[in-house]
């Protein structure tokens, strides 16, 4: 009896610290997984190229919703890309089941290539898109890849669809997005949005343009 006494004593301190790291290991995963949120976007920041991205032409009414604005850009929707060169092998390799409504798998990852276009004035132009891929490419001095998900419905997210207005801006950002169509049909819509993009393709928004109104974020 003596002798079982004495090996459950010596058992109980090695316990301990077992049930300890337990508690502490997914802790540190959680913790590391929440700070690495803001240190992408940091590093993004940091050591990203400046693109440009046309936003589609919308009533100005739909872009706001109290505290933030919702944008959608020309490279959203797959009928301003299926055009592009790549679009016909990505199809291919990822095929939807409707090609009308759903021409890729929900899910889908692609990158965007945007080459830079000269600006006339303080006004940046938007980059066009001039071809698709399914993995990371090469670049000339002048792209970006920008990194995407289809979402279904024809609509692809880069994950700069939705940003918060800061206060002391929302009201005049309010009234020039209200003001802001086209002049003539068929002209762009006059809200532009500058992105840093990084080597991986993803992309942190800096600045939205309204007609000749620069707006940070």
């Amino acid at each position: 009896m003596e002798t079982n006494q004495a090996l459950i004593q010596h058992n109980e301190p090695s316990e301990k610290p077992i049930t300890l790291w337990r508690f502490v290991v997914p802790l540190l995963i959680q913790t590391a997984i929440i700070l690495s949120v803001p240190a992408q976007s940091v590093y993004t920041l940091v050591t990203g190229k400046t693109a440009v991205l046309q936003t589609l032409p919308v009533d100005p009414y739909d872009l706001l919703r109290g505290y933030s604005v919702t944008l959608n850009y020309e490279v959203s929707r797959t009928d301003n890309l299926k055009k592009l060169p790549g679009w016909a092998d990505l199809v291919k390799q990822y095929p939807g089941k409707n090609q009308q409504y759903e021409p890729l798998v929900p899910g889908t990852n692609l990158y965007i290539i945007l080459e830079e276009q000269k600006s006339s004035g303080g006004i940046p132009q938007a980059w066009k898109p001039v071809r698709v891929s399914g993995q990371l490419p090469t670049l000339a001095a002048n792209q970006i890849a920008l990194k995407g998900r289809y979402s279904g419905y024809n609509s692809i997210n880069y994950g700069l669809e939705t940003y918060y207005i800061p206060e002391d801006q929302r009201n005049d950002i309010n009234k020039d997005i209200s003001s802001a169509r086209p002049i003539k049909p068929g002209q762009p819509q006059p809200i532009v949005v500058e992105v840093k993009v990084n080597a991986q393709g993803e992309a942190v928004p800096i600045s939205m343009w309204v007609r000749d109104r620069k707006y940070h974020f």
